[in-house]
């Protein structure tokens, strides 16, 4: 796209040169930004921290398996159970040093109110992790 002069004196041809003017004044202006935003980039504070020597726990917890079946079936690590010796599992498990983490996995046809009663019943019996599993949907 050409340009045309205000000055009709002169010859009708198109001005060819660009003005350079804005860039220069743009340019100047993100220089000048620059210069003063960098050195707050680099600033840190010195801070003098305490130094400790501690040793990462390599046990891991042991996991527990609480399963209930569609028809509220109970099962400890795959073996069928009553309430009554779910309640002493959970106290024995939640005695143990590191406690263990209890993996609930509930059929999808069991009620809700099922779940909620057993993981109320381990939260009474001081079992503090806690977990669900389900099937990854392997459908897109």
């Amino acid at each position: 796209m050409a340009f045309g002069s205000f000055d009709r004196e002169g010859s009708s041809a198109p001005m060819a040169d660009i003005n350079v003017t804005p860039l220069v004044d743009v340019m100047l202006v993100l220089l000048v930004i620059f210069i003063v935003t960098a050195p707050l980039l680099t600033h840190a504070i010195r801070v003098d921290l305490p130094q400790a020597s501690a040793v990462a726990n390599p046990e891991k917890p042991q996991t527990v398996t609480l399963a209930i079946d569609g028809q509220n079936q109970l099962y400890w690590e795959g073996q069928a159970i009553d309430d009554q010796a779910l309640t002493q599992h959970l106290k024995s498990a939640a005695q143990q040093q590191p406690q263990p983490e209890l993996h609930l996995r509930a059929d999808k046809a069991t009620r809700y109110e099922r779940v909620a009663q057993v993981m109320g019943e381990a939260r009474k019996q001081g079992l503090a992790k806690m977990g669900f599993v389900a099937t990854p949907n392997t459908t897109p």
